[in-house]
């Protein structure tokens, strides 16, 4: 059985990145699970939060994978509540294919917060500097990603396009889990697994 998942992101960052996060889950957890992430489908936030366009990308997504798979949403949640935005979003996207499991995460702010949470897992890595420490509350910082790049050595910047991918391979998700938004986006990602493995869709 051949599982396959369609993503529709926000950023150019995340094209890359959420598939590596899809696939490290679907790995430690079924290691024997053939799995295909599809390119995913970038959104902007902006965009894809207006009526119609959230719908239109969601059936884009079932085509990729032929109406047979599930798809992944995720999103900034910016200065929206995760909490609300969220289920709204999914509600939208489930009346499109309701036939498909769906599932809609906002990480809390920026994708980037989750790599704060797991700091101490990225020491020395990526230009990163050896004595990075996670503040006391990651989600509530504002500028995730300038917050890494004031955190580099050797005058290096942090790139969304060149670093995010390369980090998700790296951060440690029990550590990164301490961050309500990726518990919830890691729960997420299991529970399309299981459904999908369970319906033994290819």
């Amino acid at each position: 059985m051949t599982v396959k998942i369609s993503c529709i992101v926000e950023g150019y960052g995340e094209m890359e990145a959420v598939p590596v996060l899809i696939r490290r889950i679907a790995w430690d957890l079924y290691p024997e699970m053939p799995i295909i992430v599809e390119r995913p489908i970038r959104a902007p936030r902006n965009l894809v939060v207006k009526a119609g366009e959230l719908e239109r990308k969601v059936e884009l997504a079932a085509q990729k994978i032929r109406g047979r798979g599930a798809i992944f949403i995720l999103l900034d949640s910016d200065d929206d509540c995760p909490a609300q935005l969220g289920p709204a979003l999914l509600n939208r996207a489930s009346q499109v294919r309701n036939n498909l499991p769906i599932a809609v995460v906002l990480a809390k702010h920026e994708f980037e917060t989750w790599f704060i949470s797991s700091a101490e897992s990225l020491r020395g890595r990526r230009g990163l500097k050896s004595d990075i420490t996670p503040p006391n509350n990651p989600e509530e910082i504002r500028g995730a990603k300038e917050w890494l790049d004031r955190r580099t050595e050797n005058n290096e910047t942090y790139s969304e396009t060149r670093d995010q991918p390369a980090l998700a391979v790296l951060f440690d998700f029990e550590q990164a889990r301490q961050a309500d938004s990726f518990d919830k986006c890691y729960r997420e990602i299991v529970r399309l697994l299981e459904e999908l493995q369970a319906n033994k869709q290819i």
